[in-house]
């Protein structure tokens, strides 16, 4: 499984935190609709490992289905066992990097500082989640772009909205997860559609200019 293959149409995360069971089937159709390929629902949601287990029976190999929020290295064989594929995690803990890798999934650690993101490399991770975006500047990855090996896939997540991923996407940022901004608890299935629309649409008009 590789990462890039589910970075087209939309190179979007989007983090379900607060999703339940059974509302995870419209609300992850609405965004697969959309061009969302990359579904994670965060542990500290209801019931997380059923929704994965739900997801990944739903969208097989059409989606990257994962967990997020994963700190315990005990979790990532629940989340395997479930079908998920992908370990998102909001700091750079190597015993979770290295115990996702050793059963073949994805990983994508947290990481706010250029120490964190190499040892995070170091341990194998597939990725960089820098995160809390919106507590740094675009200037920082621009910082970090200089340094890191070329082709390091780097996700801004944190405060990221439809209109403000262009400063991240000129200084090098080749994707973005969203959250709260995307999806809220017990929200309408239209409502979560509209806001996938905006991110595509917005995500749309940045592509060019790569």
């Amino acid at each position: 499984m590789n990462l890039a293959d589910y970075l087209e149409p939309l190179p979007l995360v989007a983090v379900l935190r607060g999703i339940t069971p059974e509302e995870i089937r419209s609300v992850a159709d609405a965004l697969h609709a959309e061009g969302f390929r990359i579904l994670e629902v965060p542990l500290n949601s209801p019931r997380p490992f059923e929704s994965i287990r739900l997801l990944a029976q739903r969208y097989a190999d059409r989606c990257l289905v994962g967990a997020g929020t994963v700190i315990d290295p005990g979790d990532v064989a629940r989340v395997r066992d479930a079908g998920g594929a992908l370990i998102v995690m909001p700091h750079a803990d190597v015993a979770v990097i290295r115990e996702a890798k050793r059963l073949g999934m994805i990983c994508l650690p947290g990481v706010a500082t250029p120490t964190e993101a190499f040892a995070a490399l170091a341990a194998g991770a597939d990725g960089l989640k820098l995160f809390p975006a919106e507590a740094m500047v675009p200037a920082v990855l621009r910082a970090w772009r200089a340094v890191l090996p070329s082709g390091t896939r780097v996700f801004a997540v944190g405060g990221i909205r439809a209109d403000n991923m262009a400063p991240w996407w000129n200084e090098g940022a080749i994707g973005f997860g969203t959250g709260s901004n995307l999806y809220k608890p017990g929200a309408d299935v239209a409502q979560v559609r509209a806001s996938a629309t905006a991110y595509a649409e917005a995500f749309r008009a940045l592509e060019p200019k790569r």
